[in-house]
């Protein structure tokens, strides 16, 4: 089977959990592949995510990297073995591969935990704010492409669902945000508290009085992995989603995210806020 052209970001990111181990095991990959018998550039490819891996690959190069982190290897096997194709396949070729590696990474998260300063949360938009916010954005699109816009948008949602956790962080500002006029935003607040009434979702508030506050240029999306290794942090720019996944900058941006949240509001008196923005609009 010939190398994938682009890998998915969690193809990719498999790889190069490999690879993380090989160098911390002081293992060359020329050796690597001998102990695999394999070539050389298969080993390259695989630490590229340009070409799959076996179970029993998986685990007989994590003996050799002398990885005893059971957990780990369960968690890559299972990367490995993955093959059913995720809903946002149906999109591939209408979105950019950013936004369906999102959508990948959060169908396979354990929990997410996100701070937004001047935007609602992506999940927690409605149709009309969506729409809005692209046709505000990219005013240019097709209609076509932006409603393809918003029904991606609307179908990541199903992670609301999936019983895993999803904690919130919003500031005031985003709810002043006024996407779409009065009645869109009135009615994305409306649905911000409905959500909120859903098992697995926690919604909080960062309020304009908030003391010391100064993180608004912050905003961030930590999708935690089945494992800590395997986090990932996902940060919004005008052209696409970035991922990072290096281990110091995972624990600064976990640092970073228990301060935004000690500045929060408990959820019952952010939820009381979100209403009272909202009878203001």
């Amino acid at each position: 089977m010939p190398p994938r052209i682009i890998p998915t970001a969690r193809q990719g990111r498999l790889g190069a959990e490999l690879r993380k181990l090989r160098e911390a095991a002081g293992v060359v990959s020329r050796d690597a592949a001998e102990f695999l018998g394999a070539s050389q550039a298969q080993i390259s490819n695989i630490e590229a995510g340009k070409n799959g891996v076996s179970e029993a690959r998986v685990r007989r190069l994590a003996e050799i990297y002398a990885c005893d982190d059971i957990q780990l290897v369960n968690a890559l096997v299972e990367m490995a073995n993955e093959r059913d194709k995720g809903w946002w396949e149906e999109f591939r070729g209408l979105m950019g591969p950013k936004a369906l590696d999102l959508a990948e990474l959060e169908h396979h998260c354990s929990y997410i935990r996100t701070f937004q300063s001047v935007h609602i949360p992506g999940v927690l938009q409605t149709e009309d704010h969506v729409r809005a916010s692209s046709l505000f954005a990219v005013p240019e699109l097709l209609e076509s492409d932006r409603e393809t816009r918003v029904s991606f948008r609307v179908r990541r949602q199903v992670v609301l669902d999936s019983g895993k956790p999803y904690d919130a962080i919003i500031h005031e500002a985003a709810l002043r945000m006024r996407v779409g006029g009065p009645k869109v935003a009135r009615a994305q607040l409306e649905h911000l508290l409905a959500a909120s009434e859903r098992e697995f979702v926690t919604l909080r508030v960062i309020p304009f009085t908030a003391d010391g506050f100064a993180g608004a240029g912050h905003s961030m999306q930590y999708i935690g992995g089945v494992v800590p290794q395997l986090d990932t942090v996902q940060l919004d720019t005008t052209h696409g989603a970035e991922f990072i996944d290096a281990p110091a900058q995972l624990s600064r941006y976990r640092a970073r995210l228990e301060r935004i949240e000690s500045a929060a509001l408990p959820q019952d008196a952010s939820l009381d806020l979100i209403r009272r923005v909202s009878q203001e609009l």
